[in-house]
């Protein structure tokens, strides 16, 4: 399932580096604001002092805070090609592809998650769906997946 859309927030960042929530009508930090995020928030993030659209600004800033806590995010090879080509290179690959394959890759997720909640929902053994699968290819038992005892091999010899 894929996370609803709950509406666009306006931040106002002032001068002094602050961010301020019109929804909430509070200063809020930049966690907060990746909070939001998380939340299914759509943020927009404008400069008070000149009326400009610092949204991607705001939020690579909160792409290295949640870095610098992990360690590492983007691998260093990756970085340096960032520097080294620039901006003009790589922007049309973040634009269109990187967020294209995201979002695929996480709507292929979710639909692979809600296929095994059903199954255990179901309470469908996987193993035993596949013993079943195989016995309807072979009715003649040419493979017995079940553990057995000499005991219970010596029984099924007796009774053919």
């Amino acid at each position: 399932m894929e996370e609803e859309e709950k509406g666009k927030i306006i931040i106002k960042k002032y001068p002094n580096r602050r961010l301020y929530d019109t929804k909430k009508s509070a200063y809020v930090t930049l966690k907060e604001v990746a909070e939001l995020i998380k939340g299914g928030y759509e943020v927009e993030v404008i400069d008070v002092k000149t009326g400009e659209d610092v949204t991607a600004f705001i939020l690579t800033q909160i792409i290295l805070e949640q870095t610098r806590k992990n360690s590492s995010f983007l691998p260093v090879s990756l970085l340096h090609l960032i520097i080294r080509y620039g901006e003009n290179v790589l922007s049309e690959f973040f634009e269109k592809y990187l967020e294209l394959t995201i979002k695929n890759y996480l709507a292929y997720k979710s639909a692979v998650d809600e296929q095994f909640r059903n199954w255990l929902e179901l309470g469908m053994d996987l193993s035993t769906i596949g013993q079943k699968a195989i016995l309807n290819l072979f009715p003649k038992k040419p493979f017995d997946f079940s553990p057995r005892t000499v005991k219970q091999e010596e029984k099924d010899k007796e009774e053919k």
